[in-house]
């Protein structure tokens, strides 16, 4: 049984997704204008960079200068991620839309590799996040649980396991009177299944079965379109993706690890399903093309080389 949502979010993370990772170097002017060109596309959320430690992430090494010089659109949301204090501390400093959020990996070997803390210190550490976004008026709109269908470090993770992690991260919200907008669960580095999905999301929803929960799926092992379907049968409406699936974790343990699902791929999946994106596809595919033009070497996304319908359909009615 499905239940197809009308339309769905995407939270586009190309920009930030794919210069982390790239051996570049990649410009500060290419990657503003791509991040200026993706938000021509009907995008309302753009993630620009991150603001990360740039001797662990050099292609971060530029984030602040990125962020300065984007001619930003009133109606698109440019943001940027922080993985600790110091990170949210340079982030507020910007022009960007700056959110807190919590975020905790379902893997704890996985957390010290990303971040250099176990489980115990990130919660430490997110207590102490959400007291200065409280202090700088700093609204918290979501909470991310990664590795939250497998790892490459532990193996498997117990859909138990990502419950608990979900319910650890409430707790905090909870703690500081905060309502979260989403609660997103992430294949950081491409474990999922359409099985494990399904299950994953039985187990939170069945604990709270109106929290609205949003995906971040990696296409590692060519499972992402796939699990993406699986969601939206479930009714999953919100979804990360990243633009000609650039990208991929530095720190997944694993060379190969693809980034998001690529977001053309996804829009013309939802759109031939006659679920509502808001976003013009022929653009986004110049975009993708940009992108594939900007690193140097080929992009793993689809629709970006096959094109979308629309000349075909508007030939075989011409």
């Amino acid at each position: 049984m499905t239940d197809l949502p009308q339309r769905i979010t995407i939270h586009e993370e190309g920009p930030r997704e794919g210069f982390q990772i790239e051996a570049g170097p990649i410009s500060t002017a290419d990657k503003v204008s791509f991040c200026e060109a993706l938000a021509e596309t009907g995008l309302h959320e753009v993630q620009c960079v991150s603001f990360v430690d740039a001797r662990r992430v050099p292609g971060m090494a530029d984030a602040m200068e990125v962020a300065a010089a984007i001619r930003q659109r009133p109606d698109v949301h440019y943001t940027g991620i922080a993985l600790n204090l110091r990170g949210y501390e340079r982030a507020v400093t910007t022009p960007l839309h700056i959110t807190g959020g919590l975020q905790m990996s379902a893997s704890n070997t996985f957390s010290q590799h990303n971040t250099n803390k176990n489980n115990e210190e990130t919660l430490r550490e997110q207590r102490r996040q959400m007291q200065f976004f409280k202090d700088s008026g700093i609204r918290v709109d979501s909470a991310i649980v990664m590795t939250a269908f497998g790892c490459n470090f532990e193996g498997a993770i117990a859909p138990e396991t990502v419950r608990d992690c979900v319910g650890s991260l409430l707790k905090i919200a909870d703690e500081f009177e905060v309502t979260l907008d989403r609660v997103r669960l992430a294949d950081t580095v491409g474990w999922a299944s359409p099985l494990q999905v399904q299950r994953v999301l039985g187990v939170v929803r069945e604990q709270w079965p109106d929290l609205h929960l949003s995906l971040h799926l990696h296409d590692t092992r060519g499972t992402g379109l796939a699990n993406a379907l699986m969601a939206l049968q479930m009714g999953i409406d919100d979804f990360d993706s990243s633009c000609a699936g650039l990208g991929g974790c530095p720190f997944a343990g694993h060379k190969g690890a693809a980034g998001n699902i690529c977001t053309e791929d996804l829009v013309f999946m939802a759109q031939e399903m006659g679920i509502e994106t808001g976003i013009d596809l022929d653009a986004l595919i110049e975009c993708a093309r940009m992108a594939e033009t900007i690193v140097g070497h080929a992009l793993p996304g689809k629709i970006m080389h096959g094109g979308s319908l629309s000349k075909y359909r508007q030939g075989a009615h011409g």
